[in-house]
């Protein structure tokens, strides 16, 4: 059951990067081209929060059964360990947090350059956090 959560964690990783930098890129091209908010922009960031939701659930799923999560959460002075154990969790819990602060905050606002601007720097901040510390040589 491990390997098919495990699998489904890293393959789902990459649906969940491509519509991130898809979400992001849009906000910020329409930011520069000052065009209206409109559904298509909104089901983009949606989706954009719904995989990145998905991807913590698995991998909290993972985290908690994997030998190198909280298993190995004591390990500091192995880098590969820490990582895995500490780092990757906490800063994706966090990117995560601030993607969904993004979402929230769009809602709120009333002018669509406002509602691009939440999104595009809350969604870029959040992902810059989860390209900081995947494990690449997993993923290669």
């Amino acid at each position: 059951m491990y390997e098919i959560i495990q699998k489904a964690h890293s393959g789902i990783a990459y649906l969940a990067l491509g519509i991130l930098v898809f979400a992001v890129i849009n906000a910020f091209l329409a930011i520069s081209s000052k065009r209206g908010f409109e559904d298509k922009d909104r089901k983009i960031s949606l989706f954009a929060l719904i995989f990145c939701h998905v991807q913590l659930l698995l991998g909290l799923v993972v985290y908690f059964v994997s030998p190198l999560g909280m298993a190995a959460l004591g390990e500091m002075s192995n880098a590969a360990l820490r990582l895995t154990s500490l780092e990757h969790p906490l800063i994706n819990v966090i990117a995560i947090a601030l993607i969904t602060i993004g979402w929230s905050k769009h809602k709120k606002e009333e002018s669509s350059n406002g509602k691009f601007k939440k999104i595009g720097y809350l969604y870029l901040a959040g992902l810059l956090l989860i390209l900081s510390r995947i494990p690449w040589n997993l993923w290669f």
